[in-house]
C-alpha cells in the first residue's frame, strides 16, 4: 500500500483569467506599458492560479521564463490566462500566457511567463500541495517541459553553492 499518497487536481480546476485595460498610468515613455506593470498582473494570475491548486497561501520563488513578443499599448485590453503546468512536493509551475484583444475580440500573444510559486502553511513554512491530473496531450506536454525546467532550476541552484 502506498503511503501519503496526494490528491490529484485537474488544470481546469485553478484556471485563472484577468482582464486589464492599459491606463495612463500603465504606460512608459514610448507609449507602451510598463513591462514592470505587466510582471505584477501576471505575478498576481499565477498567485491566485496556484492558491486555488494548493489550498494554501502562496509565494513567488522564481520568475523562470518572461518572453515579450508584441508590446501592448494604451487602452489595450488585455488578457492574461494562469494554468498549473508542473507540481513538485511543495512547489507549483504555473504557465502565464497574455494576450492583447482587439474590440472584435481577436487575441494576440503578447508574453509568455513561468512562475514557480511554493505553498506555505499557517507559519509560512513549505507545505506539499496536490499532484497534477493530466487530461489532454497539451498538459501532457508541458507537464514533460515543466520536468525539464525543474531539472534546469534545480541544476542551477546547486551550482551556486
Amino acid at each position: 500500500m502506498q503511503e501519503n499518497v496526494r490528491p490529484l487536481k485537474r488544470v481546469r480546476d485553478s484556471r485563472t483569467e484577468q482582464i486589464q485595460i492599459v491606463l495612463s498610468g500603465d504606460i512608459n515613455g514610448t507609449g507602451r506599458l510598463f513591462g514592470g506593470k505587466l510582471m505584477e498582473w501576471i505575478d498576481v494570475v499565477a498567485a491566485v492560479t496556484a492558491r486555488r491548486h494548493s489550498g494554501h497561501s502562496v509565494t513567488t520563488a522564481s520568475i523562470d521564463n518572461l518572453q515579450f513578443k508584441a508590446a501592448a499599448h494604451r487602452d489595450n485590453t488585455m488578457v492574461l490566462i494562469g494554468r498549473i503546468t508542473f507540481v513538485g512536493k511543495t512547489s507549483m509551475e504555473v504557465k502565464v500566457d497574455t494576450f492583447v484583444e482587439s474590440l472584435d475580440g481577436t487575441r494576440n500573444l503578447v508574453n509568455e511567463a513561468y512562475v514557480v510559486l511554493v505553498a506555505l502553511d499557517e507559519n509560512e513554512r513549505p507545505v506539499p500541495v496536490p499532484g497534477l491530473l493530466l487530461e489532454t496531450p497539451e498538459e501532457e506536454r508541458e507537464w514533460e517541459a515543466g520536468v525539464r525546467r525543474y531539472e534546469l532550476r534545480r541544476q542551477r541552484r546547486l551550482e551556486q553553492f
